[in-house]
């Protein structure tokens, strides 16, 4: 692969030359954590003092892939406390508290690191009751089509849903930050590393080995601290407002 120059020069670069009126400019991402590959790209979260609205653009600058998160402060704690927080997955806020302040600290910056960093401490929003329940009983119909799959297809493709949404389940109802895609396991060494352990071994007989047992066998573990499977008796109704004349 071509030769790249320095991620922090890199960003600082691109600040000056294409957001040079940007009160701050944060790396982030695989690369300044040191677990990047040489595919991995640079993670940049933007900051103006005004905008109509926010945006996401991906581009390349001198061989680094670059992914642009670009903000103001309102639209940025929107999507702090209306999306990440009420989604379960802090991508922003932890984005903006290990990121590198490459256009220099200042006040804003610091805030922002601050406001951050809050959050992550404060958790996500709680699940409530019914939304539990919900959650159970979407795992508890994937595990059913895990015991008796009808093709190698379809045990692939039901283990790939459960392993998003098992994941997703157990640290919702602990009151954790969730994790999505390859972040799963690393989220569980974080939190619970026996069970990511188990984990990742469960889903690798699943899909190396077409043995679904241990996936079945963890999950209905985890269910099990909020009342175990949901099948009999679960009644989920539509809002009133869902009608069409």
């Amino acid at each position: 692969m071509a030769e790249k120059i320095a991620p922090e020069l890199a960003a600082r670069e691109i600040w000056q030359e294409r957001y040079p009126d940007a009160k701050a400019v944060f790396l982030c991402g695989s690369v300044i954590r040191g677990e990047g590959t040489r595919f991995s790209d640079l993670d940049l979260v933007v900051v103006f003092e005004k905008l109509e609205y926010a945006w996401r653009e991906s581009f390349y600058y001198k061989n680094w892939p670059i992914e642009a998160f670009v903000h103001d402060i309102s639209t940025l704690n929107y999507f702090f406390y209306e999306m990440d927080a009420k989604s379960g997955c802090p991508s922003l806020p932890q984005m903006v508290t290990e990121g590198i302040v490459v256009s220099g600290a200042t006040e804003l910056s610091d805030s922002l690191k601050r406001i951050a960093r809050d959050i992550l401490d404060k958790g996500p929003s709680a699940l409530t009751a019914d939304e539990l329940d919900r959650r159970r009983y979407a795992i508890t119909d994937l595990l059913d089509d895990l015991r008796d799959p009808r093709s190698s297809s379809e045990l692939t493709a039901v283990g790939t849903q459960l392993f998003g949404e098992l994941a997703d389940y157990y640290f919702r109802s602990k009151g954790l930050w969730s994790a999505t895609g390859k972040t799963v396991i690393r989220r569980f060494n974080a939190v619970n590393p026996a069970l990511g352990a188990k984990y990742e071994n469960a889903f690798h007989q699943l899909f190396a080995d077409s043995n679904p047992a241990a996936c079945i066998v963890l999950a209905e573990e985890i269910l099990s601290d909020c009342g175990g499977l949901l099948f009999d008796g679960y009644r989920l109704n539509a809002p009133a407002s869902w009608k069409l004349d």
